[in-house]
């Protein structure tokens, strides 16, 4: 197929609606080049590249590899100091597309705007994509049941849909999605696009150590687990011995300062921070702390492939879904 047009793919001048998830630690320059040549949109977390001084070259480099639309996650939460600069140089080097999560994007959506680059907001349920909406946001990212790292509660099969009554703007479905089968589904429910990442951690361009990635083929759905221990706030994982000794609730003293007004937000920066470097040793390196974030489509992926070719299959099995629904019978 020479494209699949939505309304997402209209709006970016893309030929598929398919974007290569902002992973943290796994979305690298190779990545996001390959899935935007290759027809879709390639992303990744601005913080995946430190210092500042790397995530511009990073930025430069990308523009180099490609000269279709990338996009850069931001976190807008206060939390991340470097959220202005991010911004910044991201739109200093052209790039098109914002994906902003775990706070207010006001910031993003004017600036992004004013250099004429479209936003995206990370919500798992109404109210926030309401809000985000009348912000001025392009579109929201519909974080659902079953996706890698912070997952939203609520089954994509009801999300979408229920997004797509109450907004005007495109809805990405992101969770549990692995090739074009759910391509299909995700765009009948209301979609106009998918956010795909556990599939791409198990691609060649990855920059994750082997055994992630093994373990991405060799899990079932019944080897993801929703854990509180990574970040404070529900996040999948895949179950490894550490996860199972470690338990996936708060200790309760913990889980009290971390809702109490008066330290919730200095107890939830070092859970935060805590989690966030056992994934990056365990990304990076065998280690007996292993913490590696996947989302229950794990299950559906069976090979590691180049990153183009992982946007091929998902073209190609598409096109074999839509050729294969029942016919309505003329009788």
């Amino acid at each position: 197929m020479n494209n699949i047009p939505t309304s997402f793919t209209k709006m970016m001048g893309i030929r598929y609606p398919i974007i290569a998830a902002p992973m943290f630690l796994v979305s690298n320059e190779a990545i996001v080049a390959a899935v935007s040549e290759a027809g879709g949109i390639g992303t990744f977390p601005a913080l995946n590249y430190r210092p500042i001084d790397e995530y511009k070259r990073a930025l430069k480099r990308m523009k180099e590899l490609t000269k279709k639309p990338i996009g850069v996650n931001v976190i807008v939460n206060h939390s991340n100091q470097r959220r202005g600069e991010d911004l910044k140089h991201a739109l200093d080097a052209g790039v098109e597309l914002f994906i902003t999560s775990l706070g207010n994007p006001k910031d993003v959506i004017r600036d992004a705007h004013k250099n004429g680059a479209k936003v995206l907001c990370d919500v798992t349920n109404l109210d926030h994509a309401l809000k985000v909406q009348d912000l001025g946001a392009d579109g929201v990212i519909a974080v659902c049941s079953g996706a890698g790292g912070h997952a939203g509660p609520i089954s994509p099969i009801v999300l979408v849909p229920w997004l797509k009554e109450k907004l005007t703007i495109p809805i990405c479905a992101a969770g549990g999605i692995t090739d074009g089968r759910h391509l299909a589904a995700m765009l009948a429910l209301g979609a106009s696009a998918i956010s795909v990442g556990t599939r791409f951690i198990a691609c060649t361009e990855a920059g994750v150590n082997q055994a992630y990635k093994d373990a991405i083929v060799k899990s079932t759905p019944e080897d993801i687990v929703l854990t509180k221990r990574l970040s404070g706030i529900p996040a999948n994982v895949i179950r490894t011995p550490y996860i199972e000794r470690q338990g996936t609730e708060l200790p309760f003293v913990v889980d009290y300062l971390q809702t109490n007004k008066w330290t919730r937000k200095p107890v939830q920066a070092l859970i935060h921070l805590t989690g966030m470097k056992r994934l990056e040793d365990a990304a990076a390196k065998p280690t007996w702390k292993t913490v590696w974030s996947a989302g229950q489509s794990a299950g559906l992926v069976h090979d590691i492939l180049p990153a183009a070719e992982i946007v091929r299959n998902f073209v190609d099995t598409y096109a074999e879904t839509m050729r294969g629904l029942p016919k309505e019978s003329s009788t």
